[in-house]
């Protein structure tokens, strides 16, 4: 089982709201997650994160790959140096 952090899409049309989710990467982007670890909002100014570092943490110790976004989103928050 291959364990990818990624972005959960939520919101309206034009108005985008992610969550930081764990899932198995054969599940498709807005489905079936193991656990929340976060959100992004990007059209705040400046773009809103909340992370539980702990939890991010430890799912990077255990092997969980983030995406491309998501590495960004850990390097800002610190989780990543």
């Amino acid at each position: 089982m291959a364990v990818k952090i990624r972005l959960r899409r939520m919101g309206a049309k034009r108005n985008p709201f992610y969550r930081v989710v764990v899932a198995d990467s054969r599940y498709p982007r807005d489905g079936r997650f193991i656990e929340e670890i976060g959100y992004y909002d990007p059209m705040k100014n400046p773009p809103e994160i909340k992370l539980d570092n702990e939890k991010a943490e430890q799912w990077l110790k255990n092997g969980a790959q983030p995406t491309d976004t998501v590495k960004n989103i850990l390097k800002k928050s610190g989780v990543i140096k």
